[in-house]
């Protein structure tokens, strides 16, 4: 990968974190905004469901952080968009797709293949 493709990779990993991380703000001052009390149960029981699924995505989205971090760390030592089964070159396509990608599409799928075999025992 030259140095143009990684600095475009360098951005798009950076400007999603920074995304990311705009949304969570706008998530914990919505949350803030929410401790009102609902008099109606059913309206008490639809905000408290659509709080937790606010916070199971911003728990996603915190992992996915730490898949951008990761993906930069790779980045500055040389390491992104080779495959960490088989050090072969990950697809651009397929970096483009999913930026954090650690594995090329056959490696993946291998991994998928084994964890299905391993997931019916």
């Amino acid at each position: 990968m030259n140095e143009r493709q990684l600095a475009y990779f360098k951005k798009k990993l950076l400007d999603w974190k920074d995304e990311i991380l705009r949304e969570s703000k706008g998530t914990v001052v919505n949350l803030k905004a929410e401790t009102e009390n609902h008099p109606d149960l059913v309206d008490r029981a639809s905000s408290e469901s659509d709080r937790a699924l606010e916070l199971r995505t911003r728990d996603r989205q915190r992992k996915l952080i730490s898949k951008i971090d990761d993906a930069l760390r790779r980045i500055e030592d040389g390491s992104y968009g080779y495959c960490e089964d088989t050090g072969e070159p990950i697809g651009l396509g397929r970096l483009e797709a999913r930026p954090t990608a650690t594995l090329s599409v056959e490696a993946q799928e291998r991994h998928e293949r084994r964890e299905r075999v391993h997931r019916d025992d």
